[in-house]
């Protein structure tokens, strides 16, 4: 099994993008359509547990990649013919991409605790 698991953000990378991201979690969090985002970072830092465990990861060797969507979908676009929504969390194999979390899980976590445990099942 591959060791590489790609995370991807439901949000663009461009400035304007992460302005109103970064205002509308603020503004109104209950209603930001990142998950993933919300549960790995507060408005200002990484969620504290969430890095420790990504840290704990990487030093099990395994290999973590971030994206934002519009990022993913250029750099995967023509390796994998796969549609995904977002959030989502995938692990990377030889040939394919596996859904570890799919963004229906996703917008279910309501915890960083039931995030770590749900990416903690690859280990």
């Amino acid at each position: 099994m591959s060791k590489k698991i790609l995370f991807i953000y439901n949000a663009n990378s461009d400035a304007g993008s992460k302005m109103l991201d970064f205002a509308h979690k603020i503004i109104n969090p209950a209603t930001y359509n990142c998950a993933l985002c919300s549960l790995t970072f507060g408005s200002f830092t990484e969620n504290k547990q969430w890095k420790a465990f990504r840290e704990s990861l990487q030093a099990k060797g395994f290999e973590l990649e971030f994206f934002h969507k519009d990022e993913f979908q250029e750099k995967y676009k023509s390796k994998f013919g796969h549609k995904f929504t977002f959030p989502i969390i995938l692990v990377e194999t030889e040939h394919d991409l596996e859904v570890l979390v799919s963004s229906e899980k996703m917008n279910t976590l309501e915890t960083v605790e039931e995030l770590v445990s749900s990416v903690g099942s690859i280990q």
